[in-house]
This record gives C-alpha cells, structure tokens and sequence, in this order.
C-alpha cells in the first residue's frame, strides 16, 4: 500500500472483517485480537513480503503470532489479503474449519506457526531468523507477543539467545494490552517496565502508541535499519480496542454474547471505514 492513510483503510476493513467474524460465533477472544488491528495492517499493508497465491513461498517474511488466541484478527487479514475467501471467515471454530479458535499452520493458508501454548513462539521465530541469518537470506522474521505471555521463562531464554547471534532481521512486539486472562496483568504477576527490560538484554527496543499507524511504521524502519540487534517494539494498547463491549468488559480475554451486543461497534468501525475511505 503506498501510504499510511491507505494503511488506515485497511485497519478499519480488518477491524469491520474481525467483529463480523466473532459476532457471527458468538464468543472468542475479542480482547487480545482487537488490540493488534493496526500492527497487522502495517506488516500486510507495508512491511512484509509475502504472496496469497504462494503461502509456502520459500523466501517470504514470516509472522510468528505466539499469542495465538488472537487467530480470528490474523485470519480477517488474511483473507482481505486473499489468502482464502471472506466467506470462509463465518465458519471460525466450527466444525470442519481451516480457522480454529488458535491459530494452526497446518489447516490456515499464511499461518506460519501452530500457536497457542504461550511462550513457545520466540524460541521458533529465533530459530527462523537464525537459519536465514546463516543461509544468507534477506527475510525478516516477525513475532507478536502478548504481555501476559512474557510470565513465561521461555521468553527471556529467548531474549537472551537472539542479541547473542545478533539476529538483527528479527523484529518482535510484545502487545502490551494490560490485561490476561485472569485479570490485569500487573496484578497477576508484575514484570516491570518492558523497555528497560528488553533493552537490558540487549534488545533495541522502543514503546510507542499500539493504535498508531505512523509510529508502528517509523518503529519498524528503524528496526529495519539496525545491523546488530533484534529489535522489539512495545505496543501500548487496549484491549478490545473498538469493541465496546470488549473495552467495558473486564478482564475480555475471552468473552461470550448475543448479536445485538456487538452490534453497536461493528456499525462504528463500518462508519470509520467509510469515513477513512473519504478522508
């Protein structure tokens, strides 16, 4: 996509994609999905190379999403990207589907990894950018994280490994939504501040705002530009952010309702979607 306010259109449309898709199960992970909108818009409208028509494609980018509860926000991108038909988009967690509840590598085309067992993404998205590294590739490894997920030990082994074998084409973001599923995630288990966190593992690291498009954009170039260092980006965002049932729902990881729940904030992102369409 040429621009950032394109960028914007997209996020809207996956915003619109995403709320259908749930509304249309009835429950799921609406908190953590909805807090990643933007992100994703940016690496599919922008930063990553990838093909629909070849998911498998040897030399693409790849997106490592470990908190793969947010499957149903990575499948409405992928199929505004064409990786599949929208219409398959209403059979989320049914029987059958290629769209199970987390996201699965082996059922949804674009899907680089099975997720859903939290901690365990950074230790492949490590291994993926490594094995680039020493084959001499030029593909960037994504990765998204959830802050909850960083409670897990394999995460800072992880942390560790990927500035030691300067995994520079690594760039990771950790969705720093504040929430998990049993509550707030400072209260669950409090991890300090995540800038300084990451950085003193050597990390380039840099917090900006999770719902802005231009400072994900400027985080990621200057991500890219680094030579010696993993870059991880913190997200701060909201969780549910444009689900207002999601947003007053406390905690939202996981969240069941009726059609007219939803309903309000999926005629607001349609009504943002004209309007980004127009601006």
């Amino acid at each position: 996509m040429e621009n950032n306010k394109q960028l914007r259109v997209f996020a809207e449309e996956i915003r619109v994609e995403t709320l259908r898709e749930l509304a249309h199960l009835g429950f799921g992970h609406v908190g953590g999905a909805m807090s990643i909108v933007e992100l994703l818009a940016v690496l599919y409208g922008k930063e990553m190379r990838v093909d629909p028509k070849n998911p498998k494609w040897e030399d693409r980018d790849r997106l490592i999403v470990s908190k793969g509860h947010a499957g149903p926000v990575i499948y409405a991108t992928l199929a505004l990207m064409g990786f599949f038909p929208k219409e398959v988009l209403l059979t989320l967690n049914q029987g059958g589907t290629i769209l199970p509840s987390h996201c699965d590598g082996t059922k949804t085309p674009g899907v680089d990894m099975t997720t859903g067992s939290l901690g365990q993404g950074i230790s492949t998205a490590c291994g993926v950018a490594l094995g680039n590294k020493t084959q001499k590739k030029d593909a960037y490894t994504y990765l998204i994280l959830g802050d909850g997920e960083c409670n897990e030990g394999q995460v800072w082994e992880g942390a560790a490994f990927a500035p030691h074998f300067k995994l520079n084409k690594l760039i990771a973001f950790v969705d720093l939504n504040k929430q998990q599923l049993d509550g707030a995630c400072d209260d669950v288990l409090y991890m300090g501040d995540m800038v300084d966190k990451w950085t003193s593992f050597g990390w380039n690291t840099v917090k900006v705002n999770g719902h802005d498009i231009d400072a994900i954009v400027e985080a990621i170039e200057n991500g890219k530009a680094q030579t010696e260092k993993p870059t991880m980006i913190i997200l701060d965002t909201v969780k549910g952010h444009g689900c207002e049932l999601a947003e007053k729902t406390f905690p939202c990881h996981h969240i069941a309702f009726k059609p007219e729940d939803i309903a309000p904030s999926i005629a607001k992102a349609e009504a943002a979607l004209e309007a980004a369409r127009k601006a």
